[in-house]
């Protein structure tokens, strides 16, 4: 045998580094607060398939989850690998999303403080007013119509319309969803929306008005962050996520088991 050849990547190995990235994307959002204990739901679609997705089963705290813990979920809801329960409202908010969202290959639903402030508003508009949330420009959806738990599929298939080609969604009384192509691209999105949000309360919170970017400004800004995505060949999104495991590495390495 040559050993000059590359071993050539496997579905095996393209579903295992979608395991572990999606068990740091779950301690991720635990250690920055963005969890609600056992609920909510952060799921990926399995690598080489559009018709399945990973999905902890319920009952685990996000703290806890690992690699090997994940089920692989059809559209139907029916478990094809791993053991425990499928949660109603993980189905029915997830498949929706993952099946009609043009990003929706990974999908990240949270109460996470700060953006559920902005939610709970008359007017829960990310405002264009800090740096961080220009990256949201034009790309943030919004659901006024609170309409309960998701417990069918008709209400996920909503909320699936309301998203729409954005990349974020703010459920009015309710939290966010985030999409992504990827789980470094995803949880950015998440992460910095946080960032971003919590700015805006903590503004708001001194009583005075907000000073708004002026559009010329927003603009030509977008302009300087869609040029700058790339840092030494290399993605910033996928960057960031990589330190981030690298602090994991070094104090919850159980994840990737």
């Amino acid at each position: 045998m040559n050993a000059s050849l590359k071993q050539v990547p496997t579905s095996a190995d393209a579903e295992r580094s979608a395991r572990v990235d999606l068990a740091a994307c779950y301690r991720l959002a635990d250690r920055f607060g963005m969890n609600e204990g056992i609920d909510n739901h952060l799921t990926l679609l399995v690598p080489g398939h559009t018709d399945r997705f990973l999905l902890p089963p319920f009952g685990l705290h996000w703290s806890e989850v690992k690699a090997g813990d994940f089920l692989v979920v059809d559209f139907s809801g029916k478990v094809l690998s791993g053991q425990g329960a499928v949660e109603d409202t993980a189905l029915y908010i997830h498949q929706p999303v993952h099946r009609l969202s043009p990003q929706g290959n990974c999908v990240l639903h949270t109460h996470m403080p700060y953006a559920t402030a902005l939610c709970m508003l008359q007017n829960p508009r990310l405002e264009m007013a800090v740096q961080t949330a220009l990256g949201y420009y034009n790309d943030v959806a919004y659901d006024p119509a609170y309409n309960g738990l998701a417990l069918d599929i008709g209400e996920g298939e909503r909320l699936a319309r309301a998203l729409g080609d954005k990349s974020v969604l703010m459920m009015g009384n309710h939290g966010v969803l985030v999409v992504g192509k990827t789980i470094p691209q995803a949880f950015e999105r998440l992460y910095f929306l946080e960032r971003a949000a919590q700015a805006q309360v903590l503004a708001l919170s001194t009583g005075r008005p907000l000073q708004l970017i002026p559009e010329p400004m927003i603009k030509k800004t977008v302009a300087q962050f869609a040029g700058c995505g790339m840092v030494g060949g290399r993605d910033r999104a996928d960057q960031h996520f990589a330190a981030l495991k690298r602090v994991l590495d070094r104090s919850q390495s159980d994840y990737a088991s």
